[in-house]
């Protein structure tokens, strides 16, 4: 039985991938580039940025600068006036909060995060959340996660980390820790084959953590 979960946070608990995305696809629009998707999903994997297209195509620092904090506008424009809640994910902490001790590990900057929890139910399930200026190294690195691990006192063996993208689940494996990915629809296309389980819901976590694997597990 494990005894902690570590959980991503954007497309697991929230619905925000998509939005991040738009963001971006909106402030390089604004100087005239186009955010090839597919491309954009490709880099996320392997832990590259929303401006990794722009420098290829040769948009100079200094518009990069500037148009990140554009996108960090849009964004928080987003995170206020768009559906991200996921069905069933406070429901679904509240049953597992019996089970196990729970912590997000995210690479959502304090100021996004903060903004998207101010009318949530989600932090009051976790020990703590780590951000992505509590670490110097982002996913796919195993910072982040050995970070979680050691805040928590916790084994690898005792933990089970919950991702929806190759990013974290290739920082989960780098960390020695066993992840479950949950399905998102924005990130279905990446490579998932070093998963130990594979979950359309966050529902299915409980028979995970018992140790009864639940049939859509694989």
């Amino acid at each position: 039985m494990k005894k902690y979960i570590l959980f991503d946070h954007d497309g697991v608990l929230v619905d925000t991938e998509f939005w991040y995305y738009r963001a971006g696809e909106r402030a390089l629009a604004d100087v005239g580039f186009t955010l090839d998707k597919d491309r954009y999903l490709r880099d996320m994997g392997r832990g590259l940025s929303t401006w990794t297209q722009a420098r290829a195509a040769g948009v100079d620092e200094r518009t990069v600068s500037r148009q990140r904090g554009v996108r960090d506008d849009y964004y928080q424009e987003y995170l206020r006036t768009e559906a991200i809640e996921i069905e069933g994910v406070v429901d679904t902490l509240a049953e597992l909060s019996k089970y196990v001790r729970m912590a997000i590990v995210t690479t959502a900057k304090r100021a996004d995060f903060d903004l998207i929890h101010e009318k949530r139910q989600i932090r009051k399930f976790m020990d703590f959340v780590l951000v992505r200026e509590d670490y110097q190294h982002s996913k796919p690195h195993p910072e982040p996660y050995l970070t979680g691990l050691k805040r928590l006192g916790a084994t690898r063996e005792e933990t089970l980390v919950v991702e929806d993208s190759s990013r974290g689940l290739n920082s989960a494996v780098a960390a020695g820790i066993d992840c479950a990915v949950v399905h998102n629809d924005f990130t279905r296309t990446h490579d998932f084959s070093r998963a130990t389980h594979r979950i359309e819901t966050l529902r299915e976590l409980k028979d995970i953590i018992l140790g009864q694997p639940s049939p859509t597990s694989h």
